[in-house]
């Protein structure tokens, strides 16, 4: 069985693990202000598959589909093309955020984990909600 058929599926796909990555940071969130380590520990595990999971199926998506033009014309599409460049450049910035935050928690380094995380949550929670943003205008709302 070859990649191709799931090819056009994939960008849905991965809006759904958008949205999940954000509910999961979030209720990782909330789990580590009542202090519930245990349930924070395993939220952001979920978060961390769920966005490597993300990021295959977006990689596999981009090297077999190429380029989705956004549709929209007039205002929206600066609105479009600000958000979608601070996603990309925040995502890209974010990659070695989670790995050094990551690190440091499965190292148990309680002191510096918190330091770089409130750094970190906020900007993977950006980038989660505004994937899905991008995608509901990208083949929604100006599908091409």
């Amino acid at each position: 069985m070859t990649i191709e058929p799931l090819i056009p599926y994939l960008p849905h796909i991965q809006a759904g693990l958008n949205a999940l990555a954000a509910f999961l940071l979030l209720n990782g969130y909330r789990f580590i202000k009542k202090k519930n380590l245990a349930a924070h520990k395993l939220c952001m595990t979920a978060t961390l598959v769920t966005s490597a999971i993300f990021l295959t199926s977006y990689l596999t998506y981009h090297i077999n589909a190429g380029y989705h033009p956004f549709m929209g014309q007039g205002t929206i599409r600066y609105f479009y093309f600000i958000i979608l460049i601070s996603h990309v450049v925040l995502a890209a910035t974010l990659v070695p955020m989670v790995i050094i935050t990551a690190t440091l928690a499965l190292k148990g380094n309680i002191k510096k984990h918190p330091r770089i995380a409130r750094y970190t949550l906020p900007i993977w929670l950006y980038v989660s909600v505004t994937g899905v943003i991008i995608y509901l205008f990208a083949f929604h709302i100006y599908p091409n």
